[in-house]
């Protein structure tokens, strides 16, 4: 299943240099390392203007993929401002959190939890030193989920999320083989064909996106949270998840565009944790830092549908 939440993390020395210790993004990056003419060693996304190309170290690295937030800290003035940037299309719920803090202290205190609105940017929390007299550094790491955790799922009816007339429910609620955990409990397998049209079940705006993903097999570690996916939150706040979608063209839709019940969004695949090509299905909210899905009323071709494991 594609992975539910991301984390980021930085450290800061105040008055002696800025560390970048992690970043998400959706692509590698690259990180830029200098010496001043005071001897400190700096590091930062941006290579500075100030020194001379020769004495900056140039250090790739291999972001998270698909990353839900990026954690960004400001100085302003004798005080950081801690960021949280929202990449999705849908609000988000972050936490950050000290994993190292000498003499700073957070304005709400830490750990503090924020919600940020689609595609935008909210300060969750200030961060200055408990003593002026003296110098500090902390350590940041902040993880991120999708979805508000106010929203109300209303009771809505969904339509089969496939074209096709003849389908079959490989696995249903509370499957043993992989609908154990809150976020899939309520998730329905749908076999299908590799290239199947995947429509959208209900209407809603095109959340996120996963399309880098080639690969599909049965080691956990290697694949547990690796597919290819569309994340569509609805109106109610309520989202829903279509994975393990076709590598290279498998979705169809961007990020941010709005689609209507019916309309096809991708087509499925065999990407990720998988026993054989399928169309893994949940509706999932946000209950305070962690998904769960929710039970859920579809509709097929020949009528309302059985979702428990294993029936059609």
């Amino acid at each position: 299943m594609p992975r539910p939440t991301s984390s980021a993390k930085r450290r800061i020395a105040i008055g002696l240099c800025l560390t970048l210790l992690a970043a998400h993004a959706v692509q590698a990056g690259k990180l830029y390392r200098w010496t001043d003419k005071s001897g400190v060693t700096h590091y930062g996304d941006r290579a500075p203007a100030s020194a001379p190309p020769s004495e900056v170290k140039v250090i790739p690295f291999r972001a998270e993929p698909g990353s839900i937030a990026r954690l960004r800290v400001q100085q302003d003035g004798d005080r950081y401002l801690a960021w949280a940037d929202n990449t999705l299309s849908g609000p988000i719920e972050v936490r950050l959190d000290f994993t190292h803090s000498n003499n700073i202290i957070g304005s709400p205190l830490l750990p503090a939890s924020a919600t940020v609105a689609a595609r935008s940017s909210a300060v969750v929390s200030v961060l200055s030193a408990q003593d002026p007299t003296r110098g500090g550094d902390f350590e940041l790491s902040m993880r991120s989920v999708p979805g508000d955790p106010d929203a109300r799922a209303q009771n809505a009816d969904y339509l089969l999320p496939l074209q096709q007339q003849q389908f079959r429910i490989d696995q249903g609620y509370g499957g043993h083989f992989s609908h154990t955990e809150p976020e899939h409990r309520y998730a329905v397998d749908f076999a299908a064909e590799i290239g199947t049209p995947v429509l959208a079940a209900r209407d809603g705006t095109v959340m996120q996106v996963e399309t880098d993903f080639d690969k599909a097999g049965l080691n956990l570690e290697k694949f547990g949270d690796r597919a290819n996916f569309v994340r569509i939150v609805h109106d109610d706040g309520s989202m829903a998840l279509y994975a393990h979608l076709k590598a290279d063209d498998g979705v169809i839709v961007r990020v941010g565009q709005r689609v209507r019940a019916g309309q096809q969004i991708g087509l499925s695949g065999n990407t990720g944790f998988s026993t054989g090509p399928h169309l893994h299905f949940a509706v999932q909210v946000n209950r305070g830092m962690r998904l769960e899905s929710i039970p859920f009323r579809m509709t097929g071709p020949q009528g309302p549908l059985r979702l428990s494991s294993g029936t059609r």
